[in-house]
């Protein structure tokens, strides 16, 4: 087996046991996960995932910064939907449309709310986690709409507190009930269209010009 080949099998051993730890986690928190069922649903020896994971804290870490990318991806929506200064509304329409599509998928709803659960535990991990994602997206919705004070949006002295109303008005009713409720199919795709036109009108009535 040549170095390659075993780097191969090296990298897809590692990803079956990150996909299994995922799925252990966010059914069972981070208390009722074991490092034995970790093993068994990825299919490899226990002696196999302490090779790549020092402890089970190690691979819950990895876990929840691996997700970051997903968060990550909301900022690229943002940049995308906000590019251009000829139709506002619809650029803010499409944005909240997929903005809350993304938010609203059961696994990253079940994440948020083990991140949420592990908090007091891992105060640093869900403080990078936020900062490294969600934030991220704050951050970059917060320089479009400076970007277009003045074009489309009134001048604004806080564009960064626009950002925070704009996702605000997006996620408090859907996600807090999901949040308190559990599981993730409380709304149609129709209900969540409804609550992404109605949050760009009020945003639109508050910050258009």
């Amino acid at each position: 087996m040549t170095v390659t080949d075993e780097d191969g099998r090296t990298a897809r051993k590692r990803r079956q046991i990150l996909d299994a730890a995922r799925a252990v986690f966010l059914r069972n928190g981070y208390v009722g996960a074991s490092m034995d069922e970790v093993a068994s649903i990825a299919a490899v020896s226990k002696q196999t995932v302490y090779k790549h994971f020092s402890d089970k804290e190690q691979l819950f870490t990895t876990i929840i910064l691996d997700t970051t990318a997903q968060i990550e991806g909301l900022a690229k929506l943002i940049t995308e939907s906000l590019e251009g200064d000829d139709d506002l509304e619809k650029g803010l329409r499409k944005l909240a449309h997929e903005f809350l599509a993304s938010i609203m998928q059961p696994d990253v709803l079940r994440l948020r709310r083990l991140i949420i659960a592990e908090a007091d535990r891992f105060p640093d991990l869900g403080r990078t986690w936020y900062e490294q994602g969600f934030e991220r997206s704050l951050e970059s919705m917060s320089t479009a709409f400076g970007r277009l004070a003045g074009h489309g949006l009134r001048p604004m002295d806080d564009p960064r507190l626009a950002a925070d109303h704009f996702v605000g008005l997006l996620l408090w009713v859907p996600v807090n009930r999901v949040m308190f409720a559990g599981g993730g199919e409380h709304h149609t795709e129709a209900e969540l269209d409804r609550l992404a036109d109605a949050a760009v009108e009020v945003f639109l009535r508050a910050y258009g010009a």
